[in-house]
């Protein structure tokens, strides 16, 4: 132990200045990743299915923050006669979590929805002004677990965007100037004292990636014809715009952050669907009747988790648990993640070509091994090189140092806690080599529940979506501006780096998820604090390595969204037509 306290403690080396290579380009396109039918059971009950969630400070109205919770995944716009959407007897529920020192939730959103028939002598759903399966809702708000009180009694969901006669024909539809005069007229304003608007509807589903490469054992095409598996395809979304000062823990606004990474406005989120545990089936084609308790069948936080963290063995469990009865024998899928077998030569890594620029560094520093059940740093462990750091026993040792599970340092507090801006979590400018020194923060959004929620400091600046220095690339383009451009690099000091508001800090609709968290499994994180890839040499002047630059580089080959994002609420695109051409499929 004292040699390898020893190596990391007489690291030296000057950190990369205004590096410039082509993978860190500010124009980096689009990708994402969510949770379409990721567990068996919910495959099965699409109405009551998470697909996404996201959670970022509304850019054109800063003192709010935006949620969008997705469900009802992989919809067809021209699926008629009766088009997908929200299900009744189903509770829809978005949760909020802002303060460490209670029980459960702080604040819940519950939507209930009931359709009706306006015209049930015709087959089609919209005819001469009336609507089948007309879709309205409840909004309900819980505050610190108490009661529910309505906040919204007569929601209204807009109708599928069927065609344009459907839609916009005054003689024979509903007459609407378009589609989006529908999303607008939709836009529901809260009652009580929280100031939230609420848009529930149809609308495009941002979740975009090759669907069928990856799902066939991570064959990634990037170079042989890529398919969007999503391209024109539908979500119904809840959209909630928020007050920062209904969401932080004492009331306080924006403005009254002490600094840009105040941990006083840190927020977890997630999302839930409900269903009750007893269905009877009419013998007369009515419908179903509900009763019993309500169960939990559905959630989300952090994309991916399910879809690609959990074992198929474990996805229904997952399902039914919460951010606060997390089981923790499933914390080991993060500190070994299968991914991780798959960017490692000596696993799988060759039988996987499409994940071939990401591997996991084996030797960093020459001392660091953090393929699955290596030592990564837990040979560190009650060091007293640790002291006044995260890693430290005083602090959270015992959580991120484990034996044989390297990723517990890295990965399981991205997912389960949040980072906090505490030493070894800061960027590797100003720790001259030293990667136990103090360095550069560019990011806080720690909220220890020790359970899977997507967590969003709030204090964060936005970075303007015109800005050339925007990037979906989140957290990782934050770290790459901190460690080599000239405005950020020269100075350990906290700075507002553009994309500090991006993923894993929270999530935009606009941020590659799928990229991120692919890299981060590959050792993205790790580098960025100072813990460089096998082809760095201690000492040497610049760790932007052929290892590095593969693992930034990496690429799905689908990197744009099939359509555009609102400037406004609710931010999300309006719905495909079904009488459009999709061939973009």
């Amino acid at each position: 132990m004292r040699k390898t306290t020893k190596k990391i403690l007489a690291l030296t080396g000057v950190l990369a200045t205004a590096v410039s290579i082509g993978v860190w380009d500010s124009h980096t396109s689009f990708v994402e990743a969510s949770s379409h039918r990721e567990a068996p059971l919910i495959a099965n009950d699409p109405l009551a299915d998470n697909t996404d969630l996201y959670a970022f400070r509304s850019p054109d109205d800063t003192t709010t923050v935006t949620i969008i919770a997705n469900y009802v995944p992989l919809q067809l716009p021209q699926g008629g006669p009766n088009y997908a959407s929200f299900g009744e007897n189903i509770r829809y529920e978005v949760h909020v979590k802002n303060n460490t020192a209670t029980t459960g939730d702080d604040i819940t959103y519950r939507f209930t929805f009931t359709k009706t028939n306006q015209d049930p002598n015709t087959f089609f759903n919209i005819r001469l002004g009336n609507q089948n399966l007309k879709t309205t809702y409840i909004a309900q708000k819980s505050i610190a677990g108490g009661a529910f009180t309505t906040i919204v009694p007569m929601g209204i969901v807009p109708p599928p965007n069927i065609g344009p006669r459907s839609i916009s024909n005054a003689t024979v539809g509903l007459g609407a100037a378009n589609y989006d005069a529908l999303i607008t007229s939709a836009i529901m304003t809260a009652s009580g004292s929280g100031g939230e608007k609420i848009y529930c509807g149809p609308s495009d589903d941002a979740f975009f990636t090759d669907l069928g490469g990856i799902f066939d054992l991570g064959q990634t095409r990037s170079s042989s014809g890529p398919r969007n598996g999503l391209a024109t395809k539908n979500v119904h979304s809840i959209a909630i715009k928020i007050p920062i000062a209904t969401l932080q823990k004492t009331g306080q606004p924006v403005t009254a952050a002490t600094n840009i990474l105040d941990a006083n406005f840190v927020i977890g989120v997630w999302a839930s669907a409900s269903r009750q545990t007893t269905r009877t089936l009419s013998t007369s084609g009515g419908a179903p009747t509900e009763s019993g308790t309500w169960v939990q069948v559905s959630r989300i936080g952090m994309p991916l988790t399910n879809e690609a963290v959990m074992p198929i063995g474990m996805k229904d469990k997952w399902n039914s648990l919460t951010p606060y009865t997390e089981d923790p024998t499933m914390e080991d899928y993060f500190c070994n993640p299968e991914l991780g077998l798959y960017m490692d030569n000596s696993q799988y890594g060759g039988a996987v070509p499409g994940l071939a620029p990401l591997r996991i560094q084996a030797n960093s520093l020459q001392a660091y091994d953090f393929r699955n059940t290596k030592a990564g740093l837990s040979g560190l462990a009650g060091n007293s090189a640790l002291n006044g750091t995260a890693l430290s026993n005083a602090n959270f040792g015992a959580y991120l140092l484990r034996s044989g599970k390297p990723r517990s340092v890295d990965l399981l507090p991205i997912f389960h806690t949040g980072v906090p801006n505490l030493i070894p979590y800061q960027l590797a400018t100003g720790k001259a080599g030293n990667p136990l020194a103090a360095g550069k923060p560019f990011i806080n959004n720690f909220l220890p529940t020790f359970g899977d929620m997507l967590r969003l400091n709030m204090a964060v600046p936005v970075t303007p979506r015109n800005s050339v220095d925007f990037s979906s690339m989140g957290l990782i383009k934050a770290a790459v501006l901190g460690l080599t451009d000239a405005r950020y690099n020269t100075t350990p000091v906290l700075q507002n780096i553009p994309n500090m508001d991006g993923f894993p800090n929270g999530r935009r609709l606009e941020d590659d998820v799928t990229r991120i968290e692919l890299q981060a499994v590959g050792g993205a994180v790790l580098a960025a604090i100072g813990l460089w890839y096998d082809d760095y040499t201690v000492g040497g002047a610049n760790p932007v390595t052929p290892m590095l630059g593969n693992v930034l580089g990496y690429t799905t080959g689908v990197e744009k969204n099939d359509t555009t994002f609102k400037a406004a609420f609710p931010y999300v695109q309006a719905p495909w037509s079904g009488y459009a051409n999709h061939s973009g499929q």
